[in-house]
């Protein structure tokens, strides 16, 4: 980390855990009202399997944070993903109590504490990615595929994380044999997906200790051969991984089909559907995904002309 990082305000945390939590629901509610009185802003998520959460605050209330967390013998342990902001990346704060931490739904209850893959620090992960024997698979939704991906990863057609375990049954089923190698954001979907994996029949699964974010901070690594930036929920919508010359652009806009890495949300409120744009498209297009798009926020624009000249 450099002089200017450190010298950031800001910080923004990324963590989970999979532990019983009793009572979870008003761990939920309680956990809020610490985090509105220390003002931190984001997204938290408790089951009963756990917590998973993403924050943004000052440096001293995300020490604060840690420190509260780690006097808990629950979440004593909890490994923290940190990025250095100029400002908060959140516009509020929630705190939601969820029936599952990783929406899946599927058939069997999964206990990643109990069985799950292989973790590989990224130096290990890297060094996999070169082998000719492997399946990469990417465990994150389409669009966070388009914007970036692992080198020869394979892109999964689901638009939530639900849909894996039928995907997986359509599509990978001549590759049972084969060593498979996941992939997510931070590493808490892999976690449920190669439990999944091993329940479809799989035998050899590994996954990216710690996700993305934590391959593209390893000194050794550097985030080599992940190509183009990785999707984040915040108001970043995209950080870089590869910090080597290597890096690459790979997604492309969704009007002209240039080489474009930055999401927008259509302006018209009844869609707000995120595209890749390039800033041409974005200004030819009035940050509209479509014609109908703009056709049907016409009457709301015309309104805005009449009230700016009354």
């Amino acid at each position: 980390m450099n002089e200017s990082q450190q010298a950031k305000p800001y910080r923004i945390l990324l963590y989970y855990k999979y532990v019983k939590i009793e009572n979870h629901e008003l761990v939920a509610a309680e956990h809020l009202q610490f985090c509105k009185d220390l003002g931190v802003k984001g997204r938290i998520l408790i089951a009963e399997q756990g917590i998973n959460g993403t924050l943004s605050g000052t440096v001293e209330q995300t020490d604060a944070y840690i420190a509260h967390m780690r006097s808990n013998p629950l979440f004593a342990d909890m490994v923290y993903k940190i990025d250095e902001s100029d400002a908060h990346v959140f516009k509020k704060i929630f705190v939601r109590p969820k029936k599952e931490l990783v929406t899946l739904r599927y058939e069997k209850p999964l206990d990643p504490n109990v069985r799950t893959g292989e973790h590989l620090s990224p130096k290990e992960f890297y060094e996999q990615l070169q082998r000719d024997d492997v399946v990469i698979i990417d465990g994150r939704n389409d669009y966070e595929y388009d914007i970036g991906h692992f080198r020869g990863a394979i892109r999964p057609t689901v638009e939530s994380f639900r849909e894996f375990p039928k995907w997986i049954r359509n599509n990978l089923q001549d590759v049972k044999d084969k060593k498979i190698l996941t992939y997510c954001t931070g590493g808490i979907r892999c976690e449920t997906l190669t439990a999944v994996l091993l329940e479809e029949g799989f035998n050899d699964v590994a996954q990216l200790d710690g996700g993305i974010v934590t391959y593209g901070k390893d000194e050794e690594v550097q985030g080599r051969l992940f190509d183009g930036k990785c999707y984040v929920f915040d108001e970043r919508i995209s950080v870089r991984v590869n910090n080597t010359d290597e890096d690459v652009v790979v997604g492309t806009c969704y009007h002209c089909g240039k080489p474009e890495d930055r999401y927008i949300n259509c302006a018209d409120d009844l869609c707000h559907r995120q595209h890749i744009c390039c800033e041409d498209c974005e200004e030819e297009h009035a940050s509209y995904c479509s014609e109908a798009c703009e056709d049907n926020d016409a009457p709301k624009r015309q309104l805005k002309v009449l009230q700016s000249i009354r």
